[in-house]
């Protein structure tokens, strides 16, 4: 299985267009070892010519553009990617949709939740539907319930549920359900080897140690630092828990998480622009690298 980084920052990416903090002031004067990075996306491919595209970014065609493996190659209208798995509604996991208008229709797998949001809350499907349409798929987050995904051999899927948020723009952002967030377990069937993403992941409930515990590479949420890193920086009232987001520091934190598990690399993704660990020599980055805790970048490959 091949994995590519398509973006590996949070919403806004980095730097942030309207952002002065130290990270973005740094990044564009170059006073701070820092590589810029697009919103957050991955692909996955059993043999690097069939690919999953997992969330649509609105930095998709400066993604798709960057690696070639996706762009056209067999006919006159082509690409590489086969699939569109959404893991929640996000306008940053989702706008790029629209950039993909032309063409076929889109094969699109998400829960009931985030299609009900894309229909309703933003209707993003029914925009969809005047240009290349969608074919959309009904991600399953029953437990156990492991899926295969159209031209893609040698790969099993299984979501699972992430206790997280709604988008703000949902009918119900502040009373979550099931299948507003998900993870996903992806499984090699000629190797055994599992990646678990979870790109928006705001607690450790019970049901996902074992995923956590069984996978060989862990690509989780690197979205901030601290619980108050917004509100000390003084550009949001709200705490990272409060939007979903488990941080990596103190008790109970992702790096608390993270350490003890057998994976075989432990990687950080979706990361906001006010992150200390974006500043490849802060003391914040020294202490993942102690842990054994990589960053995500635009670029970066992993093969399983």
């Amino acid at each position: 299985m091949r994995i590519r980084v398509l973006g590996a920052a949070a919403g806004g990416g980095f730097p942030q267009w309207n952002c002065n903090c130290r990270n973005c002031d740094g990044v564009r004067k170059g006073t701070i070892r820092a590589q810029p990075r697009t919103q957050s996306s991955i692909c996955v491919s059993p043999d690097g010519v069939d690919w999953v595209l997992f969330n649509a970014s609105p930095d998709v065609l400066a993604q798709i553009k960057a690696f070639p493996a996706l762009q056209p190659g067999r006919a006159i209208r082509d690409t590489g990617i086969r699939a569109i798995v959404l893991v929640d509604g996000q306008v940053d996991h989702t706008t790029g949709l629209l950039m993909l208008r032309e063409g076929r229709p889109l094969e699109i797998w998400c829960t009931d939740m985030v299609h009900e949001d894309l229909t309703a809350g933003n209707p993003l499907f029914h925009i969809l539907g005047h240009y290349a349409g969608v074919n959309r798929h009904r991600l399953p987050i029953e437990p156990g319930n492991e899926f295969a995904i159209d031209g893609i051999a040698h790969l099993r899927f299984t979501a699972v549920t992430l206790k997280s948020k709604a988008p703000p723009y949902s009918p119900h952002r502040e009373n979550p359900h099931d299948g507003d967030n998900v993870g996903l377990r992806i499984t090699d069937t000629r190797t055994g080897r599992k990646l678990f993403y979870a790109p928006g992941l705001g607690e450790i409930e019970s049901h996902l140690e074992p995923l956590l515990q069984q996978a060989d590479t862990v690509m989780v949420d690197g979205t901030f630092w601290t619980d108050d890193e917004m509100i000390r920086l003084g550009v949001s009232a709200k705490r990272a828990r409060d939007i979903g987001h488990l941080p990596q520091s103190g008790p109970g934190g992702m790096i608390a998480v993270l350490r003890p598990l057998p994976a075989r690399r432990k990687i950080l993704i979706h990361i906001n622009n006010t992150n200390p660990i974006l500043d490849e020599d802060s003391p914040e980055r020294a202490q993942l690298a102690q842990a054994g805790i990589e960053v995500a970048y635009d670029g970066m490959e992993i093969e399983l």
